[in-house]
């Protein structure tokens, strides 16, 4: 029989489309964490009310649905640039305070730091904000005639600008997922999930670690999930292990 498998696995390496042929898998073995289809389910379940800050106040509930297309895109990357080391209910009020003052890069433009910084207060580093807002506002008039870049690469490059931001612009701005937006929670909760394969120090390090194995149809979803979860079950410090449905699939579940 061994001649007939040697074979037989050439013909596997060709690429195929999932869900065709009788389901042979590529030859190379992934590594996966254990238990994290179960574990995702149940996140899901626990989510499934939708009743965490981010989604009654996250980034992609405080720009104007209503605006043209390039100002929404711009109120996108804002509300972005204010919600970093904030928590969503001030960014929120901030943008509001934002919107209400008719929110384009024309207007934050011609605003002064000072009024601009009373209008943003009391979002995290507010004062390195403004400055971060107007360089990157007079970028996007010069450069990208007042719309927001369409890459990564170029979003990063943006004063104010990190990893998580870009990612996140070009899934609500441009509908377009070419990476997963991994902020603090994301990165504590695949940390104790082990859904790293070695214990990450950095949200960046974290994101290389699970776009490596996570399937691409749910890069867009594990974002909001876990941001979410993380905000209401799984916390920094203290976590609600005893009203967790993964806590006894979870390698770091506290079990009492």
């Amino acid at each position: 029989s061994t001649p007939r498998r040697s074979r037989r696995r050439k013909s596997v390496t060709i690429a195929y489309e999932p869900g065709q042929g009788d389901g042979v898998e590529p030859q190379r073995p992934r590594w996966e964490p254990r238990d994290w289809r179960e574990q995702l389910e149940r996140i899901r379940e626990m989510r499934r009310s939708r009743d965490a800050p981010v989604d009654e106040m996250g980034v992609d509930k405080c720009y104007d649905t209503s605006a043209p297309p390039k100002v929404m895109r711009y109120q996108v990357l804002l509300s972005l640039m204010l919600s970093s080391q904030t928590k969503d209910q001030v960014t929120s009020a901030a943008m509001l305070r934002l919107r209400q003052r008719g929110l384009t890069v024309d207007s934050v433009l011609q605003m002064d730091d000072a009024t601009l910084g009373q209008i943003i207060y009391p979002v995290g580093f507010w004062r390195n904000k403004v400055k971060y807002i107007k360089q990157t506002t007079a970028i996007l008039k010069q450069k990208y005639g007042g719309d927001i870049p369409s890459t990564v690469e170029e979003l990063v490059q943006l004063p104010g600008v990190g990893p998580k931001m870009a990612h996140l612009a070009m899934n609500i701005a441009w509908d377009s997922v070419c990476g997963i937006a991994v902020d603090t929670h994301v990165h504590r909760i695949t940390n104790r999930l082990k859904w790293v394969k070695k214990e990450t120090k950095y949200p960046e390090e974290t994101r290389v670690a699970l776009e490596d194995w996570l399937p691409r149809d749910l890069w867009r979803e594990i974002n909001w999930l876990l941001v979410g979860f993380g905000q209401q079950t799984c916390l920094p410090v203290n976590p609600r292990c005893s009203q967790c449905l993964n806590q006894d699939i979870c390698p770091a579940a506290k079990r009492r």
